[in-house]
């Protein structure tokens, strides 16, 4: 994978498409079913994990151009999701270790819900 200028387009404009599906999903189904679980948010982030095993799978006997792959993984479903990249690390991981692919869930789990929860409480203890 290279810095090339093409590169960088093809996340970029991935990116653009998918941030505005997810925004687009988020509108729609927050109006349809206003639940305090947030629907949307698990609604792309399984469909995005889903599209992404297919597409991986897909380029083990189909290889596309690079800026394709930047483009739909990197870019749309990057930037779609906020889970796709874990969840197929995850999966590869849990293949070749179990207790690797187990370690790096708790540690992204446990770690992301720390951080936002550090990140929170240090902005507000700045803010007053």
């Amino acid at each position: 994978m290279s810095f090339a200028w093409q590169n960088i387009f093809a996340v970029g404009v991935g990116g653009f498409f998918g941030a505005t599906t997810r925004f687009y999903v988020n509108v729609m189904v927050a109006k349809t079913f206003p639940y305090d679980i947030p629907l949307a948010t698990l609604g792309v982030n399984v469909v995005g994990s889903f599209v992404v095993g297919i597409l991986v799978a897909m380029f083990l006997y189909f290889t596309p151009t690079e800026w394709l792959k930047l483009f739909l993984l990197t870019g749309f479903l990057g930037a779609l999701t906020t889970y796709s990249t874990f969840a197929i690390e995850t999966f590869f991981l849990l293949q070749s270790s179990f207790w690797v692919g187990i370690v790096n869930i708790a540690l992204n789990l446990i770690g992301s819900i720390v951080a936002v929860a550090l990140g929170y409480k240090l902005m507000l203890y700045f803010l007053r």
